[in-house]
């Protein structure tokens, strides 16, 4: 997995596809999610366009798209039970999946060393 400095994590997929969510570090800053609004499949974004909405009982914030692409799928099970989101950040609460034209775009990410790092 790569990580990005807004604490998203992206996990390369087969056919160029990218799975992205937040990070644990992220979900624990959020605090208890409890509303989340995805993207619509086969909307086309840039890089650091607004695609996701979540709240919580802190805060809203937006999640931007860490890279360019379509989107090709997204988790409702969130969208149904946003606690998931605190209890899995980094695996079943994933919240959406992007074909990119070329993996390379993760070559500039962070790995997971890394991430430990910034987040300190």
């Amino acid at each position: 997995m790569k990580f990005t400095e807004e604490h998203e994590w992206l996990r390369p997929e087969e056919d160029n596809i990218i799975t992205v969510g937040i990070t644990t570090h992220a979900a624990e800053q959020l605090g208890d999610v409890v509303f989340v609004e995805l993207p619509d499949t086969g909307r086309t974004v840039s890089k650091d366009d607004e695609v996701v909405v979540i709240e919580s009982v802190k805060a809203a914030s937006d999640i931007l798209a860490p890279v360019d692409g379509e989107i090709v799928e997204v988790n409702d099970a969130i969208v149904e039970d946003p606690s998931k989101v605190n209890d899995d950040p980094e695996g079943d609460a994933w919240f959406f999946k992007i074909q990119v034209e070329d993996l390379s775009v993760l070559d500039d990410m962070m790995d997971e060393a890394a991430y430990k790092d910034f987040v300190g």
